[in-house]
């Protein structure tokens, strides 16, 4: 397993890679320890960068989320929400074949993403449009939508 700091406009993030595959994006890290070299984090970081200087519109990495069946169904569909749009959780729900009664269980599942911001879950608002809560803090979620859709919210 190997991990990588890098700076971001949302704040210091942490990559973690395990067996080539991209595992994990922490909100809030320090810088600590050295960056070794590690492709899978070489791209993701490359990747984060030119997301974040407006160039990239999606992701191209390998990825791996530990979760339940019924999570990897919503970060799946979460990847399929077009930069720039933003779905609600009861859309998600639909799109998976459920009633839109569970949307807090798609809540949940968007919460317990270990891959954000690769795994767009910030796309995901209420079902009024308003931004909802977002595991890396609602203001991390406004500036992300606000650089996918300057003046969305």
């Amino acid at each position: 397993m190997a991990t990588r700091y890098m700076d971001s406009p949302v704040g210091g993030l942490r990559l973690h890679s395990s067996a080539g595959l991209l595992t994990a994006v922490d909100f809030g890290a320090e810088p600590r320890g050295r960056n070794v070299a590690d492709p899978v984090l070489d791209a993701a970081q490359a990747q984060l960068e030119e997301c974040f200087a407006g160039t990239r519109t999606e992701f191209d990495l390998p990825l791996a989320a530990d979760g339940t069946e019924f999570q990897r169904k919503v970060w799946g569909e979460l990847r399929r929400i077009p930069y720039g749009e933003t779905a609600t959780y009861g859309d998600i729900a639909r799109r998976l074949g459920y009633e839109p009664v569970i949307s807090r269980a798609v809540g949940a599942a968007n919460g317990a993403n270990p891959i954000p911001i690769v795994v767009p879950c910030h796309r995901v608002v209420g079902s009024d449009g308003n931004l909802t809560g977002y595991a890396g803090g609602v203001e991390r979620k406004r500036v992300l939508l606000d650089m996918e859709r300057p003046g969305l919210f």
